[in-house]
């Protein structure tokens, strides 16, 4: 972690699951401070008494500031000092973005204008954003705003010199027992004797911790080139495995799933690279690394001076990565401090 030692990193939607993954990983290092930038008091204050009590040696590392991304002012507020930034801010819930678009909008896509703007100001070096494979081939407001996200950061890493502020997206899927996901709904159910509801057995999604998601931020971070997208080679495994490997864990019925249709929004799978994008990305091990098009708006070069190249790779999505079985899937699930804790509350 030499990169960060004495360095000021801003985590905007900090008290987020990434925030907290991000510091039970840098806190005990040698990292000079980390903000944590939300809007959010109570889940800051909590924040603040659980590290003070779990980790009082180093939880004056910890700096809070209470904003929104919305405001700009606010933002410029948390930037003195800062190094690096790892912008987490959004609102990521599929439905509740289908039936209030415009605040997606205002968070995901302003929002980030906001922060990368106050960030090449105060002359941030290196901005990490997440972004969600929703944002490829988008079918709801969610996936919609985050790929206008996306489109914002590589226009942004345009205008500013990569020496002076470098600025990459990571893209990736579901992020197993992050806040709202449905692993700790199946096991409320389960403990309340309920059915475990899904919303359609065939359908896939990348699955990935959030120790993962920190090593893909860390891996843009030190790895990638402003502009850039980087996704995981993320594998996946249909709902229905999924829910399977979670009753196995925790006593569930197997035989008594309920399928309650898909909500508002959703796909039958997810894709972390478009087509489009296979035709550049560049394979670097366990990631894909998509460069931006640097080609500016003088549009005979797009019909005079076109690339007859492209990869053999073709569209990188939850149907045609490596497809995880129940008993994969739960060595996967188990591996999370969140499941094992919830284990060893049943005794198990």
């Amino acid at each position: 972690m030499s990169l960060f030692t004495n360095k000021t990193l801003l985590i905007t939607g900090g008290t987020g699951s990434f925030g907290n993954a991000v510091l039970n990983r840098f806190l005990k290092t040698d990292i000079g401070e980390i903000r944590i930038f939300s809007r959010d008091e109570k889940k800051q204050d909590d924040m603040r008494h659980e590290f003070q009590s779990r980790m009082p040696e180093v939880a004056d590392k910890i700096k809070f500031y209470i904003g929104d991304v919305r405001d700009i002012a606010s933002v410029r507020n948390a930037m003195h000092g800062v190094d690096y930034i790892f912008h987490a801010a959004a609102l990521k819930q599929v439905p509740s973005c289908e039936f209030f678009p415009i605040e997606a909008v205002k968070t995901n896509v302003l929002g980030t204008e906001n922060v990368l703007t106050a960030a090449i100001e105060a002359g941030v070096k290196n901005i990490v954003c997440l972004s969600t494979d929703k944002a490829a081939y988008p079918v709801n407001a969610m996936g919609t705003s985050k790929a206008m996200m996306e489109k914002v950061i590589v226009a942004k890493s345009r205008t500013v010199s990569p020496d002076k502020t470098k600025i990459c997206c990571t893209r990736y899927g579901n992020v197993m027992c992050s806040r709202g996901s449905v692993i700790p709904l199946w096991i409320d159910q389960i403990r309340a004797g309920n059915p475990i509801t899904i919303t359609d057995p065939t359908m896939t999604r990348f699955i990935m911790s959030l120790d993962e998601a920190v090593d893909l931020v860390l891996f843009a971070f030190e790895h990638g080139e402003s502009g850039d997208i980087l996704v995981q080679k993320a594998p996946a495994c249909t709902i229905k495995t999924q829910a399977e490997a979670v009753c196995e864990l925790f006593g569930g019925d197997k035989d008594n799933i309920k399928v309650i249709g898909i909500r508002h929004g959703e796909k039958m799978y997810e894709t972390l690279l478009t087509n489009e994008e296979c035709a550049n990305a560049i394979d670097m091990g366990d990631f894909y690394r998509v460069p931006c098009d640097k080609r500016g708006l003088n549009y005979d070069k797009y019909f005079n001076q076109g690339d007859a190249e492209r990869n053999t790779l073709t569209e990188f999505n939850s149907n045609n990565t490596a497809l995880l079985d129940v008993e994969a899937t739960k060595a996967k699930i188990v591996s999370l401090q969140y499941i094992q804790d919830e284990l060893a509350k049943e005794g198990k």
